[in-house]
């Protein structure tokens, strides 16, 4: 599991509610969490900021390039 879905579980969240939190579809989330497309730059600074709730501590370097 990589860190996006671990933060992502640590908060309860399902892929579904991770795509209509960034307004678009399970499916595109889901390639995003799996690496196999990029996140926007936009949607990185949002889970950053989304997952400080589980650790206040989290950067965007740590979440996508740690």
């Amino acid at each position: 599991m990589n860190r996006v879905a671990g933060y992502r579980v640590a908060l309860k969240l399902k892929q579904s509610d991770m795509a209509n939190k960034l307004n678009i579809s399970r499916q595109a989330y889901s390639e995003k969490e799996r690496g196999n497309v990029p996140f926007k730059d936009s949607e990185k600074i949002f889970l950053k900021e989304l997952f400080k709730q589980v650790d206040s501590n989290v950067t965007i370097d740590l979440l996508f390039f740690g």
